[in-house]
């Protein structure tokens, strides 16, 4: 048996866009997109639930349709995921391209989980690796220590609970490409699950404070969490590998771009650069590459 609710946007609204930053590569278990549904399985306080999003034709509005254990849970807090709590109005453009990336792009609003595990672990498996080993990882892992979502999909998973990322031996780590540094962070983190969860509900600063202060997560891992956690319009991504590149070169040409010189440039979006940095990537300039793409790694035994 299901649950159903409907959200109505108060206007332009890209759902597949919207949604698309919880997907971490085209076959996250907990992820499917299949024509204009967008599938999620997800670890509410009240167990597993499977939740399906749809665009109803001409309405303008957003229906969800739920089933398991945190069914009501996500209902509840669907107008949240969906971006109600954002406030795209309060943003203004100081850049022509952003301006235009803007006008191109009326329905982004910044959606908010309000679950801080399910973004920071495979966060943490993303760290100083190529994306398409992070997220074999984390299909691995989600695949054989989660559990299949309730509802009618034949093939959407729910991440593991705290407790079973716990017991995961040292060796199905090491299957997955994952190493001791990575796997210690995301094992110290789900030791203090309830703690890290509270961070949903915190200011941005005392969030970012409570997520680092566990070893392991540092400014990227926590800015990556917080802005699919908190909908946090003002988490930068600091430590990327291209995003201080893109910033540069979309907003001046220059294509050596760094940390600091990306930070200068978002200067005038403070307290908005996060979603000023996704209207930058949206705008679609790419600094040429200047160097080859980093070759996958592999610390799986032979």
């Amino acid at each position: 048996m299901s649950l159903t609710r409907t959200w109505t946007p108060p206007g332009p609204y890209d759902l597949g866009g919207n949604l698309r930053v919880l997907q971490r590569g085209p076959y996250d278990p907990t992820y499917r997109r299949e024509g204009g549904e967008v599938w999620r399985g997800t670890r509410t306080p009240d167990g597993p639930a499977a939740l399906r999003l749809r665009a109803e034709p001409g309405a303008g509005a957003v229906r969800g349709e739920a089933w398991g254990p945190g069914a009501g849970w996500a209902l509840d807090r669907l107008p949240a995921l969906l971006g109600a709590d954002d406030e795209p109005e309060a943003f203004t453009a100081h850049h022509g391209l952003v301006r235009e990336a803007r006008r191109r792009h009326p329905g982004l609003r910044l959606i908010r989980t309000g679950r801080v595990l399910e973004s920071l672990i495979p966060s943490v498996l993303e760290q100083k690796i190529t994306t398409e080993e992070a997220y074999r990882a984390w299909r691995r892992l989600v695949r054989r220590f989660g559990e299949r979502a309730p509802g009618p999909h034949p093939d959407l998973w729910v991440m593991p609970a705290p407790r079973d990322w716990v017991r995961v031996p040292s060796w199905e780590w090491h299957r997955a490409g994952v190493d001791q540094k990575r796997s210690s962070a995301v094992l110290r983190a789900v030791q203090r699950a309830s703690r890290m969860e509270e961070a949903a509900h915190m200011t941005p600063d005392a969030a970012l404070a409570r997520l680092q202060a566990i070893p392991g997560i540092g400014p990227w891992t926590a800015a990556e969490t917080l802005q699919r956690s908190n909908g946090a319009p003002d988490a930068v991504t600091v430590g990327d590998l291209h995003l201080p590149r893109i910033v540069t070169y979309t907003l001046t040409g220059e294509r050596n771009g760094d940390d600091a010189r990306m930070l200068e440039l978002l200067a005038p979006y403070e307290g908005q650069r996060h979603r000023a940095s996704r209207l930058i990537s949206l705008a679609g300039r790419v600094p040429p590459r200047r160097e080859p793409k980093r070759p996958i790694g592999n610390i799986a035994p032979l």
